[in-house]
C-alpha cells in the first residue's frame, strides 16, 4: 500500500475535477454546528432501531432464493434482481440516482465462452494441457477467435515495472508478440536487517500492492505488446484455491466494452497450474524454485525458456446491457447537497448451471445477497431520519464484480456525479454471520482518514478497529470500493472482527475457514439456519454512523501519507470546475 502517482499513471487512470466553491464552503462550514447535526443521538434513534437482524434475513432470503437464479448478469436472475432493488427503493421514498430519472446505470458488457486449447513445445517435446484443470485461458477481446502459434516464451519473474522502488522486470527484453510467464503476487524481498521479515520500504512489506494482482499483470503486459500472458497460480501467494479459477473461467465471463473493442488487451490471458509450470521448466532445463529466487531480486532479467506456446480460443459472444441500481438521498444543505457519500455493495453472483444434476444454483448468501441486504437495510435507515445529513447519499448496487469489478469499474470511470464532489465510498461485500465482535477488520488499514472515523464510532459500540490478519491475499484490490481508490475517491472497506463477544478465542477463525474450505463460491452458499446476524446489524450500524459523520462534517475524508491514491485525489481536487465538465462532455 506505499505505491506512488507513477502506478497510477502507468494504468492510465482518469483525474477528475474539482468544484473549488463547494470546497470553500465546505472549509468555511461551522464545525461546532456540523458536530452538533452529525453527533444528534435524537435524530439517528430512528435509523439505528431500523435495522433488525429479521429485516436483514427476510432480504437476504429473497436475493439468495432459487427464484433469483443466482443473480448472474444478462439473466432472468439479474431481471429478477434489479427489479426487487428497485422496488425496495421506491418505497423507501428514496429519489431515483441517475439523473436521467432512473434507478438504472447500463453498463455495456459482453458475456464470452471461451473454448481454448493450448500446447507448449518445450525440450523436444509437446506439452498438452486439459482445460479446466492444468491451464484457464480467455480472451477479453470482443472478437469470436484469436491464435497464437508457436509464440515464443519468456519467463518475466513477477511481471513487474515500478520506477519507484528500481525495479524492471521487463528490462533488455522486447517481447512483443511473445508469450510471458510470470508469477502472482509481489516479490518476497526480505529485510537487509532482519532475513525472517520481508522488507516494508519495497512493495509494501508483507502488504499486498497493486503491482502484485492479476490485473496489473494483464495490464503491463498489454502495454509492452505481449501476445499471450500466463500467471502461475500458486495458492498462498494468490489467496485462494486454483478451483476458484478453473469455476469461474468455465463458465461465462463478462467484460465491459470499450470503445476499440478490447483490441488493446493481450490476446490470451490465462492462468496455469504450479505443477504444469513445474513440467515446462523442467522439460527447458529450468529449476521453479531456483527461478523464483532469481525473480525477488532487482537485478533479474527476463528469461528466454527456448520454448514455444501455441493457444487457440473459441467465444461464444453475446452482447448484454447489464444494470447497476442507484438511488438518491438528497443532502439538506443547499450548498453541501451537491456533494456525494456512496454505499456500495455488488448484486451479483455466480447465476445457474443447467449442467449441473440436482441443485443448480450457486445462491450467493454470504457473497453477497448479505451485503445487498446491508445496503437496503442502511438506504432504509437513512430514510427514517427526520433531520436528513447536509450532504448527499447514494445507494449503489453495483454488477459483475464476480466478473472483475465491472460494475464499479464501469461506475469509476463513468460516474454520474463527479467525482470531485464523491466525498467517499463504504463498501460492503459478505457481512457476518456468526455473531457479535469486540473488533472491527479494515481491509487496506492505514489508507485513510475514514478509519479514523470508523475508529470514533466504533468506540460508541465499546469496539475498536484492526488490520486485516493477510495484507499479502490482497483483499482491498478484490471488492468495488477499489474502483474508486483507483480513481482517487477516498473509500473504506471494513468487516467484522475475528474476537467474538461470548465464544472461545478461535471460534470466529474456524467459522471463515468452514465458509471458505466449504461454502465460498459453492452451491452450498445458503442461507443457514445456525445463522447469527446480531454482529451484522452492529456493524451496518456502525457503516450507517460513519457515513452520517462523513456526510455532515466540514472536513473531507483523506488519503493518509505515502499511499498509492493520495496524489492522484490532490490532482483531481486541484482541477478547476470547467475542466470537469469538458471531461464529460
Amino acid at each position: 500500500m506505499r505505491k506512488h502517482f507513477t502506478l497510477l499513471a502507468l494504468i492510465g487512470l482518469v483525474a477528475f475535477g474539482c468544484n473549488e466553491s463547494s470546497r470553500e464552503v465546505a472549509d468555511e462550514t461551522n464545525d461546532e454546528a456540523v458536530s452538533s447535526h452529525t453527533t444528534d443521538s435524537t435524530n439517528l434513534q430512528p435509523a439505528l432501531q431500523s435495522i433488525t437482524a429479521a429485516d436483514l434475513l427476510n432480504r437476504i432470503n429473497v436475493l439468495a432464493s432459487d427464484a433469483f437464479e443466482g443473480r448472474s448478469p444478462a439473466t432472468v436472475g439479474e431481471d429478477s434482481t434489479v427489479n426487487y432493488l428497485t422496488r425496495q427503493f421506491k418505497k423507501m421514498g428514496l429519489q431515483p440516482g441517475n439523473p436521467n430519472g432512473t434507478y438504472v446505470q447500463e453498463v455495456p458488457m459482453f458475456g464470452y465462452t471461451p473454448q481454448p486449447t493450448a500446447t507448449v513445445k518445450a525440450g523436444g517435446k509437446t506439452i498438452n494441457f486439459n482445460f479446466p484443470s492444468d491451464y484457464v485461458a480467455v480472451t477479453r477481446r470482443y472478437v469470436p477467435n484469436v491464435d497464437i502459434n508457436n509464440s515464443e516464451l519468456v519467463f518475466v519473474g513477477y511481471g513487474i515495472v515500478a520506477p519507484e522502488y528500481g525495479w524492471d522486470d521487463y528490462k533488455g527484453v522486447d517481447v512483443k508478440g511473445k508469450t510471458i510467464v510470470m508469477l502472482v503476487n509481489d516479490p518476497p524481498i526480505p529485510s537487509p536487517g532482519n532475513p525472517d521479515q520481508l522488507d516494508s520500504t519495497m512493495f509494501g512489506g508483507k502488504a499486498m500492492t497493486y503491482y502484485g494482482r492479476w490485473t496489473y499483470k494483464y495490464e503491463i503486459a498489454a502495454e509492452k505488446g505481449a501476445a499471450a500472458a500466463i500467471i502461475i497460480h500458486e495458492t498462498e501467494p494468490a489467496g485462494y484455491p486454483y478451483e476458484v479459477l478453473s469455476g469461474s473461467h468455465s463458465r461465462e465471463g463478462f467484460e465491459i466494452i470499450t470503445p476499440n473493442k478490447n483490441m488493446d488487451r493481450a490476446k490470451v490471458e490465462a492462468w496455469i497450474t504450479e505443477p504444469k509450470a513445474r513440467e515446462i521448466f523442467s522439460a527447458v532445463g529450468r529449476n521453479f524454485d531456483q527461478l523464483k529466487q532469481t525473480a525477488a531480486k532487482k537485478d533479474f532479467k527476463p528469461i528466454p525458456l527456448n520454448a514455444t506456446a501455441s493457444f487457440t480460443i473459441k467465444n461464444k459472444l453475446r452482447e448484454v446491457r447489464s444494470k447497476n441500481v442507484i438511488a438518491k438521498l438528497e443532502g439538506s444543505d443547499p450548498k453541501l447537497k451537491d456533494e456525494y457519500v456512496i454505499y456500495t455493495a455488488h448484486w451479483d453472483h455466480l447465476g445457474k448451471d443447467p449442467n449441473l444434476k440436482g441443485d443448480q444454483v450457486y445462491n450467493g448468501a454470504i457473497d453477497n445477497a448479505s451485503g445487498t441486504a446491508g445496503l437496503l437495510e442502511i438506504a432504509e435507515a437513512f430514510s427514517k431520519l427526520k433531520e436528513k445529513p447536509k450532504r448527499s447519499i447514494l445507494f449503489l448496487a453495483v454488477t459483475g464484480e464476480e466478473k472483475g469489478l465491472l460494475g464499479s469499474k464501469y461506475y469509476a470511470t463513468n460516474p454520474l456525479y463527479p467525482l470531485n464532489k464523491t466525498v467517499a465510498d463504504i463498501n460492503m461485500d459478505g457481512l457476518n454471520a456468526y455473531g457479535p465482535t469486540e473488533d472491527v477488520i479494515v481491509v487496506g488499514y492505514g489508507n485513510s482518514t475514514l478509519e479514523d472515523v470508523l475508529a470514533d464510532e466504533a468506540s460508541t459500540q465499546d469496539r475498536r478497529i484492526v488490520p486485516e490478519a493477510s495484507p499479502e491475499k490482497g483483499s482491498f484490490y478484490r471488492s468495488d470500493h477499489f474502483e474508486f481508490a483507483k480513481q482517487g475517491v477516498p473509500a473504506l472497506y471494513a468487516k467484522s472482527g475475528v474476537i467474538a463477544r461470548n465464544q472461545p478465542a478461535d471460534y470466529v477463525q474456524k467459522w471463515q475457514d468452514k465458509y471458505t474450505a466449504e461454502d465460498y463460491h459453492k452451491l452450498t452458499d445458503e442461507v443457514k439456519s445456525d445463522w447469527n446476524l446480531d454482529g451484522a446489524v452492529e456493524d451496518l450500524k456502525l457503516f450507517l454512523r460513519v457515513g452520517n459523520k462523513v456526510a455532515n462534517t466540514a472536513k473531507l475524508p483523506e488519503w493518509k501519507p505515502g499511499t498509492e491514491f493520495k496524489a492522484k485525489r490532490e490532482a483531481m481536487l486541484a482541477e478547476p470546475a470547467d475542466s470537469v465538465k469538458a471531461q464529460y462532455q
